[in-house]
């Protein structure tokens, strides 16, 4: 039998029944979290992430229960550069509209903090996580307290002189936001069953699948934060021209690829082209391969059909000139393209080889 050539063992892993509520646990928080970016997401879009401009981590979990606190909060934002620039037309109840995204936002990842705080306590006291985890549990609660800080760190970027948030802030949010979910992920999966396969072929593919997926998630955050979705609203070609005219106006020229909404739409796309390309090939390899494990040809095949409704998505959401449904979604779709190869290399990605 050539070395390729392997059997597939569906063994549980050697502490599964002990780690089954531990990964019920992980997989509701990562749940959680990949809603979390959809609402992110929608926060953006609707242009409320700075209608907040406290930060009471510890008091604020209830929105104004009364007029004066309403119109206390509203005053607050009435002194932002968003409302003097750009939303001085609002009314009071139109603030409401923009306030409940954001403070669903805040409260959420709060929801989130709790859902992963408590359970770890229980189950710590009742022996249910084992020493060996405790290191991952605690980058993963490092990870959540820092990413607290990142939102509000990029808030503060839209409250001086610019009413927009910074696009370099925003990328590390998102990117913060999806090593969190990607984590949580890998680690539930490794506490439920065990990797149907070693295949070093596929991991190296599988590799630099996941990394071009979370560049272009990360280029989608700098797309978002120039608003450079509502420019070139064309496909294939932008407004007729494969590179946009306007692609190097800034200097030095490296700083088009972050702050040239022209350049950063363009780039996005072709990273997103690579990207479906490069999950297409995998796909081909896989239909060809004979020795493949079903569950490998499983999980390649839903990464596929993942980033094909994520291109379709991403397309539709750049004709239609980003409405909130679809940029939403477009988001979201990110999340689970980025799951998805999580769990393709998860598969591929057994200790050793085995030869029957």
């Amino acid at each position: 039998m050539s070395a390729s050539s392997r059997s597939y063992s569906p063994a549980l892993p050697e502490h599964a029944a002990t780690d089954r509520p531990v990964a019920w646990w992980l997989s509701g928080v990562a749940v959680m979290v990949f809603l979390m970016i959809v609402i992110g997401g929608i926060t953006r879009l609707t242009e409320s992430g700075l209608s907040m401009v406290e930060w009471r981590p510890l008091i604020g979990w209830l929105p104004p229960m009364s007029e004066p606190e309403w119109y206390r909060v509203f005053s607050l934002y009435q002194d932002t550069p968003e409302f003097q620039k750009v939303n001085a037309w609002m009314t009071i109840d139109d603030f409401k509209h923009i306030f409940f995204w954001e403070y669903l936002h805040r409260v959420w990842g709060r929801l989130i903090g709790i859902a992963f705080a408590l359970p770890f306590l229980v189950l710590a006291l009742t022996g249910h996580i084992r020493r060996a985890l405790y290191p991952r549990l605690g980058f993963l609660f490092l990870l959540g307290a820092l990413q607290g800080g990142i939102g509000w760190w990029m808030v503060k970027s839209g409250l001086v002189d610019n009413p927009a948030v910074s696009q370099y802030r925003l990328a590390i949010h998102l990117g913060v936001a999806l090593l969190i979910l990607a984590t949580l992920i890998r680690t539930t999966l490794g506490l439920i069953r065990t990797p149907s396969e070693t295949n070093r072929k596929y991991r190296r593919h599988a590799v630099a699948a996941l990394h071009l997926i979370a560049i272009t998630s990360v280029a989608g955050a700098f797309v978002a934060g120039l608003d450079a979705g509502l420019i070139y609203n064309t496909f294939p070609l932008m407004n007729g021209h494969v590179v946009p005219p306007d692609y190097g106006f800034a200097e030095p020229f490296w700083i088009n690829f972050f702050e040239n909404p022209a350049a950063v739409q363009f780039n996005h796309r072709i990273i997103a082209i690579l990207t479906f390309a490069s999950i297409v090939w995998l796909l081909v390899r896989a239909m060809r391969a004979t020795d493949i494990a079903p569950r490998t040809r499983l999980a390649i095949h839903s990464l596929a059909g993942m980033s094909a409704i994520q291109v379709a998505l991403g397309i539709s959401t750049l004709l239609a000139q980003v409405p909130v449904t679809l940029g939403a979604a477009h988001q979201g779709g990110a999340a689970l393209t980025l799951s998805a190869a999580i769990w393709v290399l998860f598969e591929v990605s057994g200790a050793k080889t085995r030869s029957g």
